[in-house]
């Protein structure tokens, strides 16, 4: 799925497509409903979804991943396991009550829906916006998924993404130490950026440093490391006028 294919309201769905498969009927009855069909058509008459088939569409999706009785689309499992990753690590301690008082909160804030009625939680507009980033997609496939690379194997992971030193995680394995900072491309091929300090920490770190990129996040995601990027790749030099910021554009697409 490329981003001119993305459903305008693909975080709205997707998190519509969880509520139904993880909590089921129990879900639609917080929004005063007592039959699927009349709360797929909520959001058609919204002008969320153009018929109720899009909102069924995402409850197959997440549906192999909870105990319900409908096996949903699980050929595709594996493709969509990021979607669920994401919403889980946002939401997934919420009970179905505050579960839907995010989703009646998205439909308040972002799309005029008056008659909801919720109690406001501030903490949930910094998810929100979480949940739009690339980059935490991203971040959580790669934590999910460094074990399969050799490099990586059999390595321990810690966690670096608060101390804003240029790179997100240190894998260490065996006597080796190595460096990975995690960017996110929704479709298969586009362009990244680092700031000065992860082109700083690359420089000097050089084969023990790794640009791990996720792209395809859209469709099927997919995992490429790159060791020693400031030899391999081609990057610009930028400095923002406004506040002078100094970044390393990707010249070239990957």
């Amino acid at each position: 799925m490329s981003l001119k294919n993305r459903h305008k309201h693909y975080e709205l769905l997707n998190l519509l497509g969880y509520g139904l498969a993880k909590f089921d009927n129990e879900f639609i009855k917080e929004f005063g409903y007592k039959t699927k069909t009349d709360f797929y058509q909520y959001f058609v008459d919204l002008g969320i979804a153009e018929t109720i088939n899009v909102v069924k569409n995402r409850m197959d999706i997440f549906d192999p991943f909870f105990p319900n009785p409908r096996s949903g689309w699980w050929q595709k499992k594996e493709d969509y396991r990021p979607r669920k990753d994401l919403i889980d690590s946002l939401f997934g301690s919420e009970d179905v009550t505050s579960y839907a008082n995010i989703v009646k909160l998205y439909l308040r804030d972002f799309h005029n829906a008056k008659e909801i009625v919720l109690v406001e939680r501030p903490v949930m507009k910094s998810k929100f916006k979480k949940l739009q980033e690339t980059g935490l997609e991203a971040e959580l496939y790669f934590m999910n998924h460094y074990q399969k690379e050799p490099v990586f194997s059999g390595g321990i992971i810690e966690d670096a993404r608060l101390y804003g030193d240029g790179y997100d995680f240190q894998i260490s394995v065996h006597n080796n130490n190595y460096l990975a900072e995690v960017k996110g491309i929704r479709e298969k091929h586009g362009t990244i950026r680092m700031t000065l300090r992860e082109y700083q920490q690359a420089e000097y770190y050089k084969d023990n440093y790794f640009l791990s990129v996720v792209s395809d996040l859209e469709s099927s995601p997919k995992l490429t490391l790159i060791s020693d990027p400031l030899k391999q790749l081609k990057f610009e030099k930028v400095i923002r006028q406004t506040n002078e910021v100094v970044e390393y554009h990707l010249v070239d697409k990957l």
